[in-house]
């Protein structure tokens, strides 16, 4: 479901790559998009717009929607067979598991025909900080992440491209009412992701704390977070401060992201990752992590990944492996 999106797109090329079985695939995505045709393997799939006749041929749905329409959609595929959800719709709720593969696959023995792929930011956090978690325990956690604008999906690519050319033109950005940014995202920040609720915290920054407390199973971790909308195209970052219960040497703490499942720790200072490195690329990327000299047993480090594959369609196509 949404075949034709930044995420379904890479869910197809994901199924391919890593040889996923499937007998039947159905492509379905809005009435614009119906008619047009995806290569999978040997064969062209012609994309639908409606669903409904399918509902009881299928064994596993990937679902890329929008929330409310996940909301309206996913009760009915759910009894026939599991739906993997990459939207809000589902996270929080106390019945659907919430899984990233490298922390609490045992979960997703728990599904109820839905399981939910958690936020592109909470899970490139939690793959390196994770198995530092079972080692000291963390406490609390100080994130600000620096966030690609294929996040919010290809009109967000496109609006990126045309302000760039403006840029480059020496001409003035025009603002749309149908722009996807309030306000220019070319040689710009934005320091706003989703609403605003009473505690000035936007709901970006509010996942982060939720999802984290229930994927480690822990609501006595703490999570500040300060989300931000940069100008790259593809690719989140993330500066962390974790504090852990326990201490942590640096030297333990290498010798444990080297071993971790989904990460690749850069060691030196002079090397870290980028953004524009790690398009494509299936792990989660730590470089510049030091004692933190802010807090006691506390570590800080950079962190970056593909929001689009590790962030989002990896992360579900790893859990219906594992299922």
């Amino acid at each position: 479901m949404g075949a034709t999106g930044l995420v379904g797109q890479e869910i197809i090329k994901i199924l391919q790559q890593r040889n996923f079985p499937v007998k039947n695939l159905y492509l379905y995505a809005s009435k614009e998009s119906a008619g047009s045709v995806v290569q999978f393997r040997d064969e062209e799939i012609a994309v639908l717009s409606d669903y409904e006749e399918i509902v009881d041929k299928v064994d596993l749905t990937f679902c890329c929607l929008e929330a409310e329409l996940a909301k309206e959609v996913i009760p009915k595929f759910k009894d026939r067979g599991v739906v993997i959800d990459n939207s809000t719709a589902f996270r929080l709720d106390p019945d659907v598991p919430l899984i990233i593969p490298e922390i609490n696959p045992q979960k997703i023995k728990e599904n109820k025909g839905i399981i939910a792929n958690p936020n592109c930011s909470t899970i490139q956090m939690l793959v390196p900080l994770f198995p530092l978690h079972k080692e000291a325990k963390i406490k609390r956690i100080f994130v600000a992440t620096y966030q690609s604008v294929s996040g919010y999906g290809r009109e967000a690519i496109e609006e990126l491209k045309y302000e760039i050319e403006c840029l480059a033109a020496g001409e003035e950005i025009a603002k749309e009412t149908d722009s996807v940014f309030s306000f220019p995202i070319g040689a710009n920040i934005i320091p706003q992701i989703g609403n605003f609720d009473e505690s000035g915290y936007t709901s970006e920054e509010l996942k982060m704390l939720k999802e984290t407390r229930k994927i480690l199973d822990d609501q006595s971790i703490m999570v500040s977070a300060t989300c931000v909308r940069i100008p790259v195209f593809y690719g989140h970052s993330e500066a962390v401060s974790v504090e852990f219960e326990r201490p942590i040497s640096l030297p333990v703490a290498k010798k444990i992201l080297k071993n971790a499942p989904g990460v690749k720790l850069f060691e030196k200072d002079n090397e870290y990752p980028m953004p524009i490195d790690i398009k494509g690329k299936d792990e989660v990327y730590v470089g510049r992590i030091r004692e933190d000299l802010a807090l006691k047993n506390g570590l800080a480090m950079w962190i970056v990944a593909d929001n689009v594959r590790k962030g989002a369609a990896l992360n579900a196509v790893q859990i219906a492996e594992l299922l």
